[in-house]
């Protein structure tokens, strides 16, 4: 895996936006959180509102041509998507990833743009960072924890043990090692059957989601066990589910109850609770860096 060159103060960072569009009153304050980080912002047309179509942040060619743009334009350090939403994976096919993989670079986001973290880590051989956003986070005060592991994410300090929180929980015990993988569980299981499935074997898989019927997420995990991603993975990291409520509360199974039936038969360790995801405070993850977990102990640390 390449990693990416960290940031550094002045440094020139391309906000772009692969899928929905940027409320107007937040691209201001996302740029001027951006500065606040001592980076230059550069803005591409997707960010800017008059540019929207329908749901989307921009047309599909103009959202995927930022992206290139950004890869392949010297003077830019890093790439930042300034929000996620809907629509990154219709830009998976328009995109030369040839061209991507000859100019690697920080890339950062989370939530839609799993679809781009899956593609550039299996397909660019990259390490990607799965961070909060401008104009979905930053665009507001934030906690300090929240920041100070954004920050290591972008100027090069995330590894060693990462803080799991009081929350985290182990549902099955264990130690495994391997690349970080996954993101939002619904872009995970859009992946399957695509020329970008993800690929599992031998990596640390971790899932969120938001807004999602606790039955939705029976579902879904219920495809990647079918498709054979939990047998395949070393161990397996849940983060937050955000609003991931019963359609009917009277007639329901728990999200615990739906992890130890559809995850602990894969017999892997599993961490759940992790401060990750649509949730803040939130921390920063390397995906496609090797990474070590203790279920046992609780603990997570990636490799240097």
């Amino acid at each position: 895996m390449i990693t990416p060159n960290s940031l550094y103060p002045g440094a020139r960072v391309a906000l772009v936006a692969p899928s929905s569009a940027v409320p107007e009153n937040r691209l201001s304050p996302a740029v001027e959180a951006v500065k606040a980080l001592t980076l230059e912002p550069v803005v591409y047309p997707s960010c800017y509102f008059d540019n929207r179509h329908g749901y989307f942040a921009a047309d599909d060619g103009q959202r995927a041509k930022d992206l290139q743009d950004a890869f392949a334009d010297p003077s830019i350090q890093g790439i930042w998507c300034i929000r996620g939403g809907y629509g990154a994976g219709r830009l998976l096919p328009l995109l030369n990833w040839r061209d991507i993989a000859r100019h690697p670079k920080l890339f950062c986001g989370y939530s839609d743009v799993t679809a781009l973290h899956i593609a550039l880590n299996q397909c660019c051989r990259l390490v990607t960072y799965h961070t909060p956003m401008p104009s979905t986070e930053l665009y507001q005060p934030v906690d300090d924890f929240t920041t100070t592991y954004l920050r290591r994410a972008l100027f090069g300090a995330l590894t060693g043990p990462l803080p799991l929180g009081q929350e985290v929980a182990a549902l099955a015990p264990g130690r495994a090692s391997g690349p970080l993988c996954g993101g939002n569980l619904s872009l995970i299981c859009d992946s399957l059957g695509t020329p970008w499935e993800i690929d599992t074997k031998g990596k640390l898989l971790f899932l969120e989601d938001i807004g999602e019927k606790t039955y939705r997420i029976d579902g879904m995990l219920t495809q990647l066990r079918n498709a054979g991603k939990l047998d395949q993975c070393a161990g397996i990291l849940l983060g937050a589910w955000t609003d991931c409520l019963p359609e009917y509360p009277e007639k329901t199974l728990t999200l615990d109850e739906i992890f130890r039936e559809l995850i602990l038969p894969a017999g892997k360790p599993v961490l759940a609770g992790l401060p990750a995801g649509h949730v803040l405070p939130t921390l920063s993850l390397p995906l496609g860096a090797t990474a070590v977990m203790d279920a046992d102990a609780k603990k997570l640390e990636v490799c240097s």
